[in-house]
């Protein structure tokens, strides 16, 4: 049995409870950037959980419960009956290719009994598609990887990860969850729809988009957002890019974040390859919600007969933006799928990290709800 307790801190009431929990080997700690940032509340935490790792990031959104909050800081403790962890984090080197950061990342954690890994990430300064591919490669065969991309609200500025007890920016830091009776399941989906013609990207470097069909693809972007356009990156959220590598074939979801109007260029959250195919999507409240309901059931189809205990879940700040009062549904939704047993907590993020089907690779996607189950039997 995976044994929970959760506290929220707001800057208006302070602790709510006293984060206390004798015993945690984990806290999840997801918060606002200027909560994180701010000495009392991190500090309070660290004294009152002593021995427990520290893991976490910042946020457009805090999740607890079937309640969305902004601001404050939410924070999950873990206490495993029967199963370990091991926590290791990292900070990008100067022009380091975020997949060779995500391989030795990775390489600390393939001890034996490897289950399952969580991994966080900065969300503005590292491409988090190289990264969860660099996880990926160095791991066992059977271990997946799910998380997410910090968030900064929808200002796009600076993010920070909280781990190996420091809290900053440009960091990662993977949870490696260890032991036979550990149960974990995951699930991803989005419900955008896509729309307008399907355009080649004919210039890119990474996740650098400079050209589609061989036209500035910052300009046409442009001309589909309208007024809208003055409130890039943020506006972009409303109308992300669905990739394929060949006309028909699998999508990933790509969400802007930041443009260049000097190099007329965008940068995404992962990587847009040239000789791609790119097409803009819009939103659909009840599809959006209904995807958020379909994640968890692939979520729980995983853990088989297996209640679960926890679910950490990491949805998209686009969602967030585009079903402003009705995000909570999104949460109620998967609150029904799950059962009332299951502690929720999570965050809105500027990128989730899963593989789409068990049996598929990870991969970043943007505009999804990710949802992780685990439990202890």
């Amino acid at each position: 049995m995976i044994h929970t307790t959760q506290h929220l801190w707001s800057p208006a009431e302070g602790w709510t409870t006293e984060p206390t929990a004798p015993g945690a080997q984990l806290a999840l700690v997801f918060g606002a950037r200027e909560a994180l940032d701010a000495e009392g509340p991190m500090a309070a935490l660290g004294a009152a959980l002593p021995g427990t790792e520290l893991v976490g990031c910042s946020t457009a959104g805090e999740i607890h419960g079937t309640q969305v909050t902004d601001g404050g800081i939410v924070v999950t403790t873990l206490r495993f009956e029967h199963s370990s962890l091991g926590v290791h984090a990292e900070t990008a080197r100067a022009g380091e290719d975020s997949a060779e950061l995500g391989r030795r990342l990775a390489g600390k954690l393939g001890r034996a009994g490897l289950r399952h890994v969580l991994v966080l990430s900065d969300g503005t300064r590292l491409n988090g598609g190289r990264l969860a591919e660099g996880v990926a490669s160095a791991l066992p065969s059977g271990v997946a990887v799910t998380g997410g991309l910090a968030g900064d609200a929808a200002r796009f500025e600076e993010t920070r990860v909280i781990g190996c007890g420091a809290v900053g920016p440009g960091r990662v830091v993977a949870v490696g969850l260890y032991g036979e009776r550990l149960r974990i399941g995951f699930g991803s989906l989005g419900g955008w729809d896509s729309f307008g013609p399907v355009r080649l990207v004919t210039r890119s470097e990474g996740n650098v988009l400079y050209e589609l069909d061989g036209r500035s693809a910052l300009a046409l972007y442009k001309e589909y957002l309208g007024d809208a356009a003055a409130a890039l990156p943020a506006s972009g959220l409303l109308f992300p890019l669905s990739i394929t590598q060949s006309e028909g074939g699998a999508e990933v979801v790509r969400t802007i974040l930041s443009i260049d109007e000097a190099a007329q260029s965008m940068t995404f959250a992962g990587d847009v390859p040239r000789g791609a195919y790119a097409r803009l999507m819009k939103a659909n409240f009840d599809r959006l919600i209904d995807g958020a309901v379909g994640a968890a059931r692939s979520s729980y189809d995983s853990l088989a007969s297996t209640p679960p205990e926890l679910a950490i879940l990491i949805s998209c700040v686009g969602r967030k933006l585009v079903l402003k009062q009705r995000i909570e549904e999104e949460v109620e939704g998967v609150r029904d799928v799950l059962g009332p047993s299951a502690t929720l907590t999570g965050f809105y993020s500027y990128g989730e990290i899963s593989p789409l089907t068990p049996e598929a690779a990870c991969a970043l996607h943007n505009q999804t709800m990710t949802i992780t189950t685990l439990s202890e039997i």
